[in-house]
């Protein structure tokens, strides 16, 4: 069974950051063999592409929202996947997930939801104006 645990959301004003962690577990899931992506959701939204990175680091992809304010970082000795926030805006309000592919594709190539193998239960950001 895999599980991934997001933390690292809350309250923050408008121009502030966040850093979102997503922890990794599962007695046969090798983390390095998986892209892992962030998706988020606002209220009486559909679930939508935030960043992906490739399994060994080497190739990252934003959506055009965020590009150039998140970045996405990934520890494989650990496991772990992070989504640095910076420039956050009050329309980045959501709820943040983190999701596995099992794939050797670039990060560019991995950005719809059907995808992604595993998700996360989702952290909340919420950004004040």
């Amino acid at each position: 069974q895999v599980q991934l645990v997001e933390s690292g959301g809350g309250l923050v004003q408008a121009g502030g950051s966040l850093r979102l962690s997503c922890a990794a577990s599962g007695r046969t899931f090798t983390f390095s063999n998986y892209v892992m992506g962030w998706f988020r959701q606002a209220p009486g939204k559909e679930r939508e592409f935030v960043a992906s990175i490739a399994s060994d680091g080497h190739s990252t992809n934003y959506a055009d929202s965020v590009r150039g304010r998140f970045a996405i970082s990934r520890n494989n000795a650990e496991n772990a996947a992070y989504l640095q926030m910076s420039s956050l805006k009050p329309d980045d309000t959501a709820v943040y997930y983190c999701a596995a592919c099992y794939t050797s594709l670039p990060a560019t190539s991995v950005s719809h939801n059907y995808q992604y193998d595993y998700w996360g239960q989702g952290t909340q950001v919420t950004v004040s104006s």
